[in-house]
């Protein structure tokens, strides 16, 4: 008997654990969506197991099924575990190098978000080259209410989005300048779509000034936002609207312009 047994051999095996791990295993390089009937087939498993498994992942958050309910990605919930599947997001790929442009451009720390939920979850970060940077990691959440960059992600929805997003209870207070009701939100929203962008002096965090910027998919949607933060730093007002924000709005147009040639 060798010292490995064989993993059918193994009597302490959970196969639908290995069965659910192996259809996150078929995601990365050039597979970044399957269908069920795909999965199936490249598993050799019965489809009825595959749509089993498919939905206790995605309640789950570990996949997520697209618009056309038919094709399933890689979801958010994987960055809660540490797995390193940011590589197989065409969005983090084209957006890194031009991140990197902009904190060397501009001093200041510089990062993408996605949401999930009522969440923001940061998938890039490029942090300043001062001793004072910013203390975000790969993975950290904030509310989407209460930030900047989360408002981005969120700034086009209409009412009924909205309300079914964050629902009739009131919204969680960060600092005096936290929209605690959905009509307090909207009001900012109003203004970030009249601007296209957003700047927060402590908005979310004592010390903290910040600009944002939607980034848009191939289909013109918003899918993700960028900012550059300052931290400990007051930035003066002409500055943000100015030259920093052009900064971020030309960096934000540079990865949509990317990731539409990619769609």
């Amino acid at each position: 008997m060798t010292d490995t047994a064989a993993p059918s051999e193994n009597r302490y095996i959970v196969p639908a654990l290995a069965q659910g791990l192996g259809i996150l295993s078929l995601f990365g390089g050039e597979n970044r969506s399957f269908t069920a009937p795909e999965i199936a087939k490249a598993l050799s498993l019965p489809r009825t197991k595959v749509f089993r498994l498919l939905q206790t992942l995605q309640s789950m958050d570990y996949v997520r099924c697209d618009e056309d309910k038919r094709h399933f990605t890689l979801g958010p919930a994987l960055l809660r575990g540490g797995f390193e599947y940011l590589a197989s997001l065409d969005m983090v790929e084209v957006a890194q190098p031009i991140l990197q442009r902009l904190r060397d451009e501009t001093g200041l720390s510089s990062h993408m978000a996605i949401r999930d939920k009522r969440e923001i979850v940061y998938v890039a970060r490029f942090p300043a080259r001062s001793t004072i940077a910013s203390s975000v990691n790969i993975g950290t959440r904030f509310p989407a209410h209460a930030t900047i960059m989360g408002r981005m992600t969120i700034f086009e929805m209409d009412d009924k989005e909205l309300a079914a997003l964050f629902g009739k209870e009131p919204l969680v207070r960060f600092t005096p300048q936290t929209p605690v009701s959905l009509k307090a939100l909207k009001a900012l929203l109003a203004q970030d779509r009249a601007r296209g962008y957003a700047v927060s002096q402590a908005f979310f965090e004592a010390g903290v000034s910040a600009i944002a910027a939607p980034v848009r998919d191939g289909t013109g949607k918003v899918a993700a936002a960028i900012n550059v933060t300052a931290v400990n730093a007051h930035i003066d007002e002409q500055a943000m609207h100015g030259a920093l924000k052009d900064a971020v709005l030309n960096a934000a147009s540079e990865i949509s312009r990317w990731l539409a040639r990619k769609s």
